[in-house]
């Protein structure tokens, strides 16, 4: 299909079942994260209704209509160019009847949507408080970094008020922030059950974390192994192949 690029714009291949995602190389383009995180959730049942809060680029709803079959997915995001733009991308993707990008703060989605009927709600979110980083960015860049429009509560709220009882939390963060996620988990119903350290290396820190809550669930934690990002070598893991359905070693 063909869809009209804007300046500064590119089509990128997702390497997933021929999908593909447009960005703009001066704007916020997303990471290894979002992919990542996107796989977590893969194993949701079909015909799952799905939130995305602070879709950005739109790919991680892209990612989950492909690997969530049959699934209904709300993507929304307040930052109205890249709204927009990654309502081409599902367009570029044939996925219309599957993704729907909605131009809103989550803030107000309660207004708009009324009670909870989401069986999923999936985020990343941006992982730097406010008066934390360099700030000197341009305004697109920033909202999508820095807690500006939206903080880490306000994401896990909105999650608690959308999800249907024993629906499903999926978030990608950072480590610093488990305490203050485990907080906000719980104050609003949702119980953490299942949590993923990401490490670039074997023999580094780690610097991403995944998480999984379940509303009004019971308490049971579960934690993963860890998922390893790069060999010695420089060349993916054998788990990150798998992510991306790939059967040899890439750089």
């Amino acid at each position: 299909m063909e869809i009209e690029l804007k300046e500064n714009e590119r089509i990128d291949d997702l390497e997933y079942k021929g999908l593909k995602i447009i960005q703009n190389k001066d704007w916020f383009c997303f990471g290894m994260d979002s992919v990542i995180l996107a796989n977590f959730a893969k194993k949701e049942k079909k015909e799952s209704k799905i939130l995305d809060l602070g879709t950005g680029t739109g790919i991680i709803a892209i990612l989950l209509s492909k690997k969530v079959e049959n699934s209904k997915i709300t993507a929304i995001e307040i930052q109205k160019e890249v709204a927009e733009m990654a309502q081409r991308s599902v367009k570029l993707n044939d996925l219309e009847e599957s993704v729907k990008i909605v131009n809103e703060d989550i803030k107000n989605i309660l207004k708009k949507s009324g009670q909870a009927k989401f069986d999923v709600v999936i985020t990343n979110p941006p992982y730097k408080k406010k008066e934390t980083g360099i700030l000197n960015e341009n305004n697109i860049r920033m909202i999508s970094r820095h807690e500006i429009t939206a903080n880490l509560e306000d994401f896990v709220r909105v999650a608690g008020e959308q999800l249907k009882d024993y629906g499903t939390f999926y978030m990608v963060n950072r480590p610093e922030r488990i305490i203050d996620i485990f907080e906000n988990l719980r104050k609003y119903k949702l119980e953490p059950k299942e949590i993923q350290f990401i490490y670039p290396k074997k023999n580094k820190a780690p610097n991403g974390l995944l998480v999984k809550a379940v509303k009004r669930g019971g308490e049971f934690l579960k934690v993963d192994e860890p998922l390893i990002i790069y060999n010695d070598d420089g060349t993916y893991t054998n788990e990150i192949l798998e992510i991306y359905e790939k059967k040899s070693n890439i750089k």
